[in-house]
Order: C-alpha cells, then sequence, then structure tokens
C-alpha cells in the first residue's frame, strides 16, 4: 500500500517532545483510563502514551459494529496484544439507536452518546476513572456532534487539552516507532452517507467493500460516498493519474458494479473530510442571505 509522503513528518523537535511529556503528564493525572481505541492514527498514538504514563492503568475499548470495518477491529485487537494492554469489545451497533439509520444531522452526537455510554460501564466495572477519545486540534474546524456528547458526558480529549494537530500526532507516531503514523484517516462508515439517506447493513456492506477494494490496489487516503446507487469516489488528487488508467477504470467499475452500484464517479476536487458537510455549510449560507 502507498503511503503518505514520509517527508511531510520529520523528526520530532524539543518542542514537540516536551509537548509529548505534558501529554503524558496529563494522563498521570488521570489516575486510570479506558481509551475509546479505534486503531487509527489519533486514538493509537493516545493509547500508547496512556501505557507510558500509566502502565496497566490504561486500557483499551474498542466498539464492534457493522459501520467499523473488520480490518480496523483485527488491528485493534493485535495491537493490544503486541502492546500487553487490556482490550475490551463492546457491541455497539448503531442501527438499534432510535433515529440513527433516517441519518439525522445528528447522527454522531447519537452513536457517540450510546457508546461512551457502554465504555463508562466497562470502566466503572474495572474501577478506573476516566474515559478518554482521540480528537484533535483539527477536528475544532468541521461539524463534530460527536463531540458535544464527549462535553456532555464529561468525557476527556487529552489530544485537544494539550493543543495537538493531527501532522504532530504523525510526527510524533513516527518518532515513537507507531505503525499508525502514516496511516490513512478512518471515519465510520455511516459518514459516506448524505444526511437524510437511510442507512442500512447491506449499503454500509457495499462502501466497506468498495473501499477495501480501492485500498487493496494501493490507493490510500480515500473515501467511497454512496448516493442512491452512485458510488462518489474520493482520492488525493496526485492519484488521480494512476485511477484514469484504462485498465484501472474499468477494473474499479466491473467491481463496483458486482457489488451493487450502478454508477461510478470520481469526484475532481479529490479526496477531503467532511465533504458530506458541505451541504450544511451551503444551507447556511442559503439561509444567511435569506435573512
Amino acid at each position: 500500500m502507498r503511503s503518505i509522503t514520509s517527508d511531510l513528518y520529520g523528526n520530532a523537535d524539543k518542542e514537540l517532545l516536551e509537548k509529548y511529556d505534558a501529554l503524558k503528564e496529563y494522563m498521570r493525572s488521570l489516575g486510570s483510563v479506558a481509551v475509546a481505541f479505534s486503531s487509527g492514527v489519533d486514538s493509537t498514538f493516545l493509547l500508547y502514551a496512556s501505557k507510558e504514563a500509566l502502565g496497566h492503568q490504561a486500557i483499551a475499548v474498542t466498539a464492534s459494529s457493522c459501520s467499523f470495518p473488520k480490518r480496523e477491529l483485527d488491528e485493534a485487537k493485535a495491537y493490544c496484544e503486541s502492546m500487553g494492554i487490556r482490550h475490551f469489545i463492546v457491541r455497539s451497533e448503531e442501527l438499534e439507536i432510535e433515529g440513527f439509520s433516517k441519518n439525522p444531522t445528528n447522527r454522531c452526537y447519537l452513536c457517540k452518546h450510546e457508546l461512551f455510554e457502554k465504555i463508562r460501564e466497562i470502566a466503572r466495572s474495572e474501577g478506573i476513572a476516566e474515559i478518554a477519545e482521540g480528537s484533535n486540534l483539527d477536528d475544532n474546524g468541521d461539524y463534530r456532534p460527536g463531540l458535544i456528547a464527549v462535553a456532555e458526558l464529561g468525557i476527556k480529549s487529552p489530544l485537544r487539552e494539550v493543543g495537538f494537530t493531527k501532522k504532530e500526532i504523525r510526527t510524533l507516531s513516527r518518532y515513537l516507532g507507531l505503525p499508525t503514523w502514516d496511516k490513512q484517516s478512518f471515519a465510520c462508515l455511516s459518514s459516506r452517507f448524505p444526511y437524510g439517506e437511510t442507512i442500512n447493513e447491506e449499503k454500509l456492506r457495499m462502501v466497506d467493500q468498495a473501499e477495501q477494494f480501492l485500498l487493496d490496489m494501493g490507493f490510500h487516503q480515500l473515501r467511497v460516498r454512496i448516493h442512491g446507487d452512485i458510488a462518489r469516489i474520493e482520492l488525493m488528487p496526485e492519484e488521480f493519474p494512476e485511477f484514469m488508467s484504462e485498465a484501472v477504470r474499468l477494473q474499479v467499475h466491473e467491481y463496483f458494479k458486482k457489488i451493487g452500484f450502478h454508477y461510478v464517479t470520481l469526484d475532481i476536487l479529490g479526496y477531503r473530510t467532511g465533504s458530506m458537510n458541505e451541504v450544511l455549510e451551503d444551507t447556511d449560507k442559503i439561509l444567511s442571505n435569506g435573512r
């Protein structure tokens, strides 16, 4: 698999290492912590720091659901086993949450609220004082209703508290030898649906299979957004030329048709986080102009 260009993330300087020390000190102040662990870049970095700071008083909790790919769950299990971290897997089926499948704009709030309540139950049973999640400073700039649930439930956000950006997390992850330093960013598969479009297991499976196919082909940072029977592929622009070769295009089209898509498109703007939220931004502009 192609990795993110390594020269974007150089060696950690003294200031960044001091910030990492501050993070570990913050974690020590919690006494014990249950980290919401998805095996992604941010939560892996946070879990590593928690383990260094608290030892066995740091545990990991991973949610298993139809919107969480098996490859991510397997990676979470393998990492915790390799690090000797106590790992708990909780079944958190979003489609069973009232209203979630209708995909309202507060979908992420509904999911996070239910998930952290389940993590809290595990923390209590294990005598763990606090719960922590891995959002960073860059997450403040997007529409993130899940962070409302984080605030309401008193969940700690150490990376935001200490002031880490995504780039700094990747840089330190590389310095620390974490396998996720150049891993593609990931969000739950439900984020691939336009707000208001019904989410179900069949469509989630289609998105999962489509993204896995592109990853297996060697593409790195990507999303497959689903619009009815249309797949809208987001890739890094520098990977457009490879994708547009006839052999690749035909292979992708054939596979996507096989798993249930009728039409396959490439988004000319390329990969970007929260592209489904652009509709919300456009709506806000229209409402503002109409006032």
